[in-house]
Parts: C-alpha cells; sequence; structure tokens
C-alpha cells in the first residue's frame, strides 16, 4: 500500500478555524490521504465536504486526557458517528490504568467497542505512551486487543512523548496479529514513517503529512 493511504491527515489544535479545516481537506483530496482526523466539532462539516470521495473522517473521543466518563464518552461516540465519523480514536481512562484497575479500564474500552462496532466503524484505543513504562505498555496493548478493539494507538501528542521504535516494537510484540497499531506523534519525516512501519505500524497519525511525503519540509528548526 503507498505510505499516503495509510496516513491519518491529522489537525487537532484547539484554535483551529474553518479555513485551517478546509486546508486540511483539500490536501487530503489532492494527496489522497487515508483520513482527515479532526476534533468532533468539525465533524459534520467535514463529512459534507468529503462527500462522494474515498477519504474516511476520523475523530477523538475522551480527547485528550481520557479523564471524561464512560457515559460521557459513549455519547460522545454516538454523536460522532451520527454526524459522519467513520473512525472513533478514544483515550481510555489513563489514572484507573496507571492504578492497575484494569477491568474498570477493559469495561469501558468495551462499552466504547460495542458502541462503535455495533454501526459498523473503526475503533482505536489511545494508550498514551509516553506515561507508561514498558511493563505497562505491553499490558495496556494486550488488554485493548482483548476487547476486540481494531488499533491500539501510541499516544496523543498532548503529553510528554509520541510514537517510537521502541514502543511500536513493544506493542507489536504484545498484540502479536491481533489487532493493528496506529503510531502517532512527532513523525514528521517520511524516514520516521518507514521505521515506524517496518516495527509493525499498521497507520501513522500526523499533522506533518505533508513533509511525510516529501512535499514540504516540515522539519524543526535546530
Amino acid at each position: 500500500m503507498q505510505l499516503n493511504q495509510l496516513i491519518d491527515h491529522t489537525l487537532l489544535k484547539p484554535d483551529a478555524t474553518q479555513t485551517d479545516i478546509d486546508q486540511l481537506i483539500t490536501e487530503a483530496l489532492t494527496y489522497q490521504f487515508y483520513t482527515v482526523m479532526v476534533n468532533p466539532y468539525w465533524v459534520s462539516y467535514t463529512h459534507k465536504r468529503l462527500k462522494g470521495s474515498s477519504v474516511k473522517i476520523g475523530t477523538v473521543v475522551g480527547f485528550p486526557l481520557g479523564a471524561n466518563t464512560t457515559t460521557t464518552k459513549v455519547a460522545e461516540a454516538q454523536d460522532a458517528i451520527y454526524n459522519g465519523a467513520d473512525e472513533i480514536d478514544m483515550v481510555y481512562n489513563l489514572g484507573e490504568f496507571k492504578a492497575a484497575h484494569y477491568n474498570k479500564v477493559r469495561q469501558e474500552v468495551q462499552a466504547l467497542v460495542d458502541i462503535v462496532h455495533g454501526a459498523g466503524k473503526v475503533i482505536k484505543v489511545i494508550i498514551e505512551i509516553g506515561l507508561l513504562t514498558d511493563n505497562e505498555i505491553g499490558i495496556a496493548s494486550r488488554l485493548v486487543a482483548d476487547t476486540g478493539a481494531d488499533y491500539v494507538k501510541t499516544s496523543t501528542d498532548f503529553t510528554t512523548s509520541g510514537a517510537t521504535l521502541a514502543d511500536v516494537k513493544i506493542m507489536k510484540n504484545a498484540v502479536d496479529k491481533r489487532i493493528k497499531i496506529k503510531a502517532a506523534g512527532g513523525i514528521r519525516n517520511r524516514e520516521m514513517a518507514e521505521v515506524l512501519i517496518g516495527a509493525g505500524a499498521d497507520r501513522l497519525g500526523t499533522s506533518s503529512s505533508l513533509s511525510v511525503l516529501g512535499i514540504v519540509n516540515d522539519e524543526p528548526s535546530k
């Protein structure tokens, strides 16, 4: 598969305007990214703009902290699907996970999986690797796989770190082929993208998609 078809073209900045969203959509249509990933407010608008195209619409639930109630996350997912979302990236309850209350976390994720799959849509679960130990990354990845979610995702890119080669390898070893892996956070060039795919990532979330394709330079200044 072509690299562009592995990318969720992402704009989750809180100050994104309609003009910014329009640019995101235009880029996605021009370069045929797999999805555009937008905040819930923009799902309905994006759905109308992308009608008739092959580009899918992704959005986030419980983002970026994961500290919403399960009831709230379920309502968010239902609303997003009603407005036209094809894929849901949810943040699990990180505090409960860190406290080793794994049954509570599993129940929450399962509730979201059931809602999203019941609507025939795709769900990815963000485990926030930057706040986990290596052992916890493995535990979280297996927990997500046990719920039947479609993907386990590295990070929100709103905390300490994004996707790394080592973390993706841990996730891949934990889930094997049971579910897919989405790497997100800090992916700014093709080299990094290909390294993560080689380690086992099936999808990439990035706001630097054009840089990843080598169309523009979005490298951080030194």
